[in-house]
């Protein structure tokens, strides 16, 4: 659990915005969006391919235009 305490003189403001920062920093949103729907370990697997494919397309395209440029 992520217990986020005021500083002396620290507005609620900067309270907020700390404890924000903490969150982001820790992936708690990123998890609590991940685990909002249930996803087979094979559809995972499938995911993770497909974004290893665009990847490599990516970096395929990007080799591409750097060579085209050198000529």
């Amino acid at each position: 659990m992520l217990i986020v305490t005021p500083k002396d003189g620290e507005s609620g403001e900067q309270l907020l915005a700390r404890f924000t920062k903490l969150v982001q920093r820790d992936g708690i949103l990123r998890e609590v969006k991940r685990r909002r729907h249930f996803i087979s370990n094979h559809e995972a697997e499938r995911l993770v391919k497909q974004k290893a494919a665009r990847k490599r397309a990516r970096a395929a395209r990007k080799a591409a235009e750097r060579a085209a440029r050198q000529r």
